[in-house]
Protein backbone atom coordinates (compact mmCIF):
# COMPACT_ATOMS: atom_id res chain seq x y z
CA UNK A 1 0.00 0.00 0.00
CA UNK A 2 1.55 3.63 -0.93
CA UNK A 3 1.21 6.69 0.75
CA UNK A 4 -2.16 7.75 -1.53
CA UNK A 5 -4.10 4.44 0.26
CA UNK A 6 -5.33 1.35 -1.96
CA UNK A 7 -6.46 1.51 -5.43
CA UNK A 8 -7.85 -1.65 -7.08
CA UNK A 9 -9.81 -1.66 -10.74
CA UNK A 10 -12.54 -3.98 -11.25
CA UNK A 11 -15.35 -5.07 -14.37
CA UNK A 12 -18.83 -6.55 -13.87
CA UNK A 13 -22.01 -7.08 -16.18
CA UNK A 14 -23.10 -3.74 -14.10
CA UNK A 15 -21.98 -0.91 -12.60
CA UNK A 16 -22.78 -2.25 -8.85
CA UNK A 17 -21.35 -5.45 -9.83
CA UNK A 18 -18.18 -4.32 -10.71
CA UNK A 19 -18.24 -1.99 -7.68
CA UNK A 20 -19.11 -5.29 -5.72
CA UNK A 21 -15.99 -7.39 -7.36
CA UNK A 22 -13.51 -4.03 -6.50
CA UNK A 23 -14.75 -4.24 -2.75
CA UNK A 24 -14.19 -7.78 -2.24
CA UNK A 25 -10.47 -7.44 -3.73
CA UNK A 26 -9.81 -4.29 -1.36
CA UNK A 27 -10.95 -6.58 1.68
CA UNK A 28 -8.58 -9.14 0.44
CA UNK A 29 -5.45 -6.87 0.78
CA UNK A 30 -7.00 -5.08 3.84
CA UNK A 31 -9.63 -7.76 5.70
CA UNK A 32 -10.60 -4.72 8.50
CA UNK A 33 -11.49 -1.91 5.77
CA UNK A 34 -13.98 0.58 6.46
CA UNK A 35 -16.16 0.31 3.41
CA UNK A 36 -17.55 3.71 4.22
CA UNK A 37 -14.33 4.85 3.22
CA UNK A 38 -14.04 3.81 0.27
CA UNK A 39 -14.77 6.20 -2.99
CA UNK A 40 -15.86 4.56 -6.70
CA UNK A 41 -15.08 6.49 -10.25
CA UNK A 42 -17.09 4.64 -12.66
CA UNK A 43 -14.27 4.12 -15.77
CA UNK A 44 -17.60 2.54 -18.21
CA UNK A 45 -21.01 1.62 -17.78
CA UNK A 46 -20.44 -1.08 -19.94
CA UNK A 47 -22.86 -2.03 -22.94
CA UNK A 48 -24.96 -5.43 -22.97
CA UNK A 49 -24.81 -5.31 -26.70
CA UNK A 50 -27.68 -7.01 -28.59
CA UNK A 51 -28.12 -11.01 -28.72
CA UNK A 52 -24.70 -10.93 -27.31
CA UNK A 53 -22.84 -9.01 -30.09
CA UNK A 54 -20.97 -6.09 -29.09
CA UNK A 55 -20.87 -6.33 -24.80
CA UNK A 56 -18.32 -4.50 -22.53
CA UNK A 57 -18.40 -4.86 -19.27
CA UNK A 58 -18.77 -2.27 -16.55
CA UNK A 59 -15.40 -0.98 -15.15
CA UNK A 60 -14.70 0.76 -11.73
CA UNK A 61 -11.89 2.07 -9.86
CA UNK A 62 -12.55 1.67 -6.01
CA UNK A 63 -9.80 3.96 -3.68
CA UNK A 64 -9.47 3.92 -0.16
CA UNK A 65 -7.66 6.71 2.40
CA UNK A 66 -4.54 4.39 3.74
CA UNK A 67 -6.14 5.96 7.36
CA UNK A 68 -8.89 3.38 7.01
CA UNK A 69 -7.11 0.50 6.35
CA UNK A 70 -6.35 -1.86 9.46
CA UNK A 71 -4.31 -4.39 7.70
CA UNK A 72 -2.03 -4.19 4.39
CA UNK A 73 -1.51 -7.11 3.83
CA UNK A 74 -4.26 -10.83 3.60
CA UNK A 75 -3.97 -13.20 6.51
CA UNK A 76 -5.85 -16.05 7.37
CA UNK A 77 -7.83 -16.27 10.94
CA UNK A 78 -5.37 -17.58 13.18
CA UNK A 79 -7.11 -20.92 14.02
CA UNK A 80 -8.10 -21.72 10.29
CA UNK A 81 -6.11 -24.05 8.42
CA UNK A 82 -4.42 -23.88 5.44
CA UNK A 83 -7.52 -26.54 3.69
CA UNK A 84 -10.31 -24.59 5.83
CA UNK A 85 -8.77 -21.38 3.89
CA UNK A 86 -8.48 -23.08 0.48
CA UNK A 87 -12.12 -24.46 1.08
CA UNK A 88 -13.66 -21.28 1.91
CA UNK A 89 -12.53 -19.60 -1.02
CA UNK A 90 -13.49 -22.11 -3.41
CA UNK A 91 -17.17 -22.04 -1.88
CA UNK A 92 -17.35 -18.44 -2.26
CA UNK A 93 -16.01 -18.38 -5.94
CA UNK A 94 -18.51 -21.15 -7.12
CA UNK A 95 -21.45 -20.17 -4.80
CA UNK A 96 -20.89 -15.91 -6.07
CA UNK A 97 -20.69 -16.84 -9.46
CA UNK A 98 -24.61 -18.72 -8.86
CA UNK A 99 -26.06 -16.40 -6.41
CA UNK A 100 -25.02 -13.53 -5.76
CA UNK A 101 -22.93 -11.96 -2.97
CA UNK A 102 -22.57 -14.78 -0.54
CA UNK A 103 -20.19 -15.89 2.56
CA UNK A 104 -19.04 -18.89 3.91
CA UNK A 105 -18.76 -19.90 7.34
CA UNK A 106 -16.00 -22.29 8.60
CA UNK A 107 -15.93 -24.63 11.21
CA UNK A 108 -13.15 -27.51 11.63
CA UNK A 109 -12.56 -30.11 13.81
CA UNK A 110 -10.34 -33.31 13.79
CA UNK A 111 -12.12 -35.48 10.79
CA UNK A 112 -14.19 -33.12 9.16
CA UNK A 113 -14.77 -29.26 7.91
CA UNK A 114 -17.98 -27.93 7.32
CA UNK A 115 -18.74 -24.58 5.08
CA UNK A 116 -21.56 -23.19 5.36
CA UNK A 117 -22.68 -20.47 2.96
CA UNK A 118 -24.97 -17.72 4.04
CA UNK A 119 -26.37 -14.66 2.30
CA UNK A 120 -27.26 -14.49 -1.95
CA UNK A 121 -30.00 -16.79 -3.42
CA UNK A 122 -29.27 -19.86 -1.41
CA UNK A 123 -32.08 -21.75 -3.36
CA UNK A 124 -30.05 -21.26 -6.24
CA UNK A 125 -27.43 -23.00 -4.37
CA UNK A 126 -28.89 -25.78 -3.28
CA UNK A 127 -30.81 -26.14 -6.29
CA UNK A 128 -33.86 -29.19 -7.28
CA UNK A 129 -33.32 -31.83 -4.66
CA UNK A 130 -29.45 -30.75 -3.23
CA UNK A 131 -28.06 -31.67 -7.01
CA UNK A 132 -25.88 -28.37 -7.08
CA UNK A 133 -24.91 -27.91 -3.61
CA UNK A 134 -24.19 -31.14 -4.00
CA UNK A 135 -22.28 -31.07 -7.39
CA UNK A 136 -20.39 -27.82 -5.26
CA UNK A 137 -19.23 -30.24 -2.60
CA UNK A 138 -17.60 -32.41 -4.94
CA UNK A 139 -15.58 -29.74 -6.80
CA UNK A 140 -14.48 -28.38 -3.55
CA UNK A 141 -12.78 -31.73 -2.26
CA UNK A 142 -11.68 -32.40 -5.90
CA UNK A 143 -10.18 -28.87 -5.47
CA UNK A 144 -8.81 -28.42 -1.87
CA UNK A 145 -7.12 -31.73 -1.75
CA UNK A 146 -4.00 -32.00 -0.79
CA UNK A 147 -1.39 -35.03 0.10
CA UNK A 148 -0.35 -33.24 3.38
CA UNK A 149 -3.76 -32.20 4.60
CA UNK A 150 -7.32 -33.69 3.76
CA UNK A 151 -10.36 -33.40 5.20
CA UNK A 152 -14.05 -34.24 3.96
CA UNK A 153 -15.47 -31.01 3.25
CA UNK A 154 -19.04 -30.89 3.64
CA UNK A 155 -20.87 -27.75 2.01
CA UNK A 156 -24.42 -26.29 3.44
CA UNK A 157 -26.69 -23.57 3.08
CA UNK A 158 -29.64 -22.49 4.99
CA UNK A 159 -29.45 -25.52 7.22
CA UNK A 160 -30.43 -27.88 4.42
CA UNK A 161 -28.38 -30.71 4.73
CA UNK A 162 -29.79 -31.64 8.25
CA UNK A 163 -33.52 -30.74 6.81
CA UNK A 164 -32.80 -33.19 4.15
CA UNK A 165 -31.18 -35.48 6.51
CA UNK A 166 -34.52 -35.51 8.46
CA UNK A 167 -36.40 -36.00 5.63
CA UNK A 168 -34.33 -39.16 4.20
CA UNK A 169 -34.32 -40.75 7.26
CA UNK A 170 -38.16 -40.09 8.24
CA UNK A 171 -38.66 -41.96 4.20
CA UNK A 172 -36.42 -44.43 5.08
CA UNK A 173 -38.52 -45.20 8.38
CA UNK A 174 -42.07 -44.84 6.97
CA UNK A 175 -40.91 -47.34 3.96
CA UNK A 176 -39.53 -50.33 6.33
CA UNK A 177 -43.04 -50.00 8.42
CA UNK A 178 -44.94 -50.22 4.72
CA UNK A 179 -42.66 -53.36 3.89
CA UNK A 180 -43.01 -54.69 7.25
CA UNK A 181 -46.97 -54.88 7.34
CA UNK A 182 -47.42 -55.30 3.58
CA UNK A 183 -44.84 -57.90 3.06
CA UNK A 184 -44.02 -55.87 -0.62
CA UNK A 185 -40.89 -53.86 -1.72
CA UNK A 186 -40.62 -50.48 -1.46
CA UNK A 187 -38.53 -48.30 -3.86
CA UNK A 188 -37.53 -44.82 -2.86
CA UNK A 189 -36.83 -41.81 -4.70
CA UNK A 190 -34.07 -41.30 -6.99
CA UNK A 191 -30.77 -40.02 -3.86
CA UNK A 192 -27.29 -38.82 -4.14
CA UNK A 193 -24.86 -41.60 -3.21
CA UNK A 194 -24.63 -40.06 0.68
CA UNK A 195 -28.40 -39.96 1.00
CA UNK A 196 -28.40 -43.76 0.09
CA UNK A 197 -25.61 -44.78 2.70
CA UNK A 198 -27.85 -42.60 5.26
CA UNK A 199 -31.30 -45.47 4.09
CA UNK A 200 -28.53 -48.39 4.62
CA UNK A 201 -27.37 -47.10 7.72
CA UNK A 202 -30.89 -46.27 9.39
CA UNK A 203 -32.18 -49.37 7.98
CA UNK A 204 -29.50 -52.00 8.86
CA UNK A 205 -30.76 -52.69 12.19
CA UNK A 206 -34.63 -52.14 11.04
CA UNK A 207 -35.71 -55.93 11.76
CA UNK A 208 -37.96 -57.25 9.12
CA UNK A 209 -36.14 -55.37 6.13
CA UNK A 210 -33.00 -55.28 3.97
CA UNK A 211 -32.08 -52.49 1.64
CA UNK A 212 -30.32 -52.57 -1.63
CA UNK A 213 -29.58 -49.73 -4.49
CA UNK A 214 -30.64 -49.60 -8.22
CA UNK A 215 -30.65 -47.93 -11.41
CA UNK A 216 -28.26 -45.66 -12.56
CA UNK A 217 -26.51 -42.11 -11.66
CA UNK A 218 -28.47 -39.72 -11.36
CA UNK A 219 -31.45 -41.64 -11.13
CA UNK A 220 -30.25 -44.65 -8.69
CA UNK A 221 -32.24 -45.25 -6.04
CA UNK A 222 -33.16 -47.64 -2.83
CA UNK A 223 -34.84 -50.41 -2.76
CA UNK A 224 -36.35 -51.63 0.76
CA UNK A 225 -37.75 -55.18 0.92
CA UNK A 226 -38.88 -57.94 3.22
CA UNK A 227 -35.61 -59.71 4.99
Amino acid sequence: MSDAGLEVEASGETVGEAKWVALRELEKLAPLLDKSAVSFQVVSEGQRGLLGVGYSPARVIARVDPAAVAVTEPEPPRDESALATRAREVVERIAGEIAGRVRADVVEDEESLLVSIQGGELGLVIGKHGQTIDAIQYLVNAIAYSDDEHKPVVVDAAGYRERRRATVESLATRAAERVVSGGLAVELEPMTASERKLVHERLKEHSGVTTRSEGVEPNRFVVVEPA
